[in-house]
Order: structure tokens, then sequence, then C-alpha cells
């Protein structure tokens, strides 16, 4: 064979090599797209969650008063929140639930009411998947921002019109009644 024949089959299969990778790239961050689109609906979904189960127990009638109204302005404000605000929104529901219910005694008192025992428990479930999903989250986020900042990322434009992905941070810890599990 020429010298020349084997230079361009050389140079054939290193434009089809330099293809596949970019194609792999490319399929690698749409399905971090995807996977961070999946996350972020398991996490507003757990924060609805989180927030229904705080309004019911607001207006169950198991609280006194002023922690019935505090909780349920609360979660009120953070089922309503825009999406420039949620984050804050959420952070203030975290922090009320902290007040609410950062004695035991407060969960005692729900846990003595008729059908208290369930609401505490689906109320500490809620509470405790938020941040389990807001970690899902943000690991997808910090993923896709990895691999986009690649000069043959940028480069190529291989991220196409995707939006640049933008972390969830919020104030996610749970009250202490409420984040240990029970018989652990």
């Amino acid at each position: 064979m020429p010298p020349v024949t084997v230079t361009l089959i050389w140079i054939a299969v290193a434009l089809v090599a330099i293809g596949l990778y970019l194609s792999w790239t490319a399929g690698r961050l749409d399905r971090l797209h995807a996977r961070i689109d999946a996350a972020r609906a398991a996490l507003d979904a757990q924060l609805l969650r989180r927030a229904s189960v705080t309004q019911e127990l607001a207006t169950s009638g198991v609280l006194d008063p002023a922690a019935s109204i505090v909780l349920y302005e609360a979660a009120h404000a953070a089922r309503q929140a825009e999406e420039e605000h949620r984050e804050v929104a959420e952070s203030e529901l975290s922090q009320t639930l902290r007040a609410v219910f950062g004695e035991p005694a407060q969960m005692d008192a729900v846990r003595e009411a008729p059908g208290g025992v369930e609401a505490a428990e689906e109320l500490a479930q809620a509470v405790r998947r938020v941040p389990m999903a807001r970690r899902f989250h943000n690991d997808a986020v910090r993923a896709a921002r990895a691999l986009r900042r690649h000069r043959t990322v940028r480069w190529l434009r291989l991220a196409g019109h995707a939006p640049f992905p933008l972390a969830f941070e919020m104030d996610d810890e749970p009250p202490t009644a409420l984040a240990d599990r029970p018989g652990t």
C-alpha cells in the first residue's frame, strides 16, 4: 500500500475516534441534564410533601394556636413561593420547624393526640427525605457542571442551548425531635 493511503486511513480512523468521543460526551451531558430534571422533580415533590404535611399538622388543632399559625404561614409561603425565592422560603420553613419542634415535649404532645402518632411519623419522614432529595439534585448538578467546564464541551458547544445547571441551596437541617429515627 502506498504511504498516502496508509496516512489517509489513519486520519480517517482518528476522525472516527474523535467523532465517537464527541458523540459519547454529548450523550453523557444529555443524560446528566435529564438526571438533573428528574432529581429536581423529586426534590420539588419532597418539598411539597413536607409543606403539605406541615400544613395538615398546623390545621389539625393538635398544636397550640401560636405554633399552628407560625407553621401554617411558613408552609404556605414555601408552597406559594416563586422559583427565585423558593430556596429562602424553604429555608424559613426548616427554621420554623426547628423552632416549633426543637423540644421533644412538643412532639410528645403531637403523638398523644388522636392520630398524632401517624402525623408525627409522616412529618418526620417528609423532613428526613428533603435533605436526601436535595443531595441527589446537587450531586447531579455538580457532575454536569464538571463536564461542562471541559474545554472541548465549551469550544464545540456540546451542551447546546441547555441552561447552566444551578444547585438548590437551602437550610434543610431537621429538628432534633424529627431527625432521629425511632428505635435508633
